[in-house]
Order: C-alpha cells, then structure tokens, then sequence
C-alpha cells in the first residue's frame, strides 16, 4: 500500500518560505516511471499543479510558481520537499502531495493534505 503523508508548519508569515516535506512509504521514489507532485488547493479554487520531481530527479513547474518553487529530495528517507518563497497570503490553500504515473497521467496516491496559511 503505497501512502503518502504532508509535514510542515501550519502558519507561515507573508514574505517568508514555506517548506513542506512528503514522506513515502510502500514505494521509492526512485523507481522508474512516477513522477512526485504537489498540487495545492486555495479556499473556493480549483487544484493547481504546482510541479513534480521525477524519479531521476529532474523537475517540473508550472510557469507562473516557476521562479518561487523548488522541489527536492533525500532518497535515503524517501522524502520530497517543497519550497515556495516569498509567500503571500494567496498562497493559503490546502498542500497535497501525490504520486503520479507518467505514462497514463493518473494521479495515483494522494497525501491527505496539509492546510497552510499566510498570514502575519
């Protein structure tokens, strides 16, 4: 059973970095043909792809997030990081991070989740 869970502070103050952490269990995030997301969800909005490292390491970002995202990873602890900076309070939403099959595009594994909000 492959699951995946979201960690990281729950508050963090405009113009700050918000980090969040995805830990795997029941798969590596090594093995071939999964890509690694995270896709946010602001109150009353829709999901946004915020981008995805791939098994090999490479990543991926949507243009608009582009020069505040990155994303990386501690294959020793099976774990993916998301770094976001300079945060605004638009960037409140709920965090999820998700598994991904390259091939299909199928959104697999989904964490359950973690609410982040930007506020002073």
């Amino acid at each position: 059973q492959v699951q995946l869970q979201e960690s990281g502070p729950g508050l963090v103050k405009p113009s700050q970095t918000l980090s969040l952490t995805c830990t795997v269990s029941g798969a590596s995030i090594t093995t071939n043909y999964y890509h690694w997301s995270w896709i946010r969800q602001p109150p009353e909005k829709g999901l946004e792809w915020m981008g995805a490292i791939s098994y090999s390491g490479s990543t991926y970002f949507t243009p608009a997030l582009k020069n505040r995202t990155s994303i990386s990873r501690d294959t020793s602890k099976n774990q993916f990081t998301l770094q976001l900076s300079s945060v605004t309070p638009e960037d409140t939403a709920v965090y999820y991070c998700v598994r991904v099959r390259i091939i299909e595009r199928e959104y697999e594994y989904w964490g359950q989740g973690t609410q982040v909000t930007v506020s002073s």
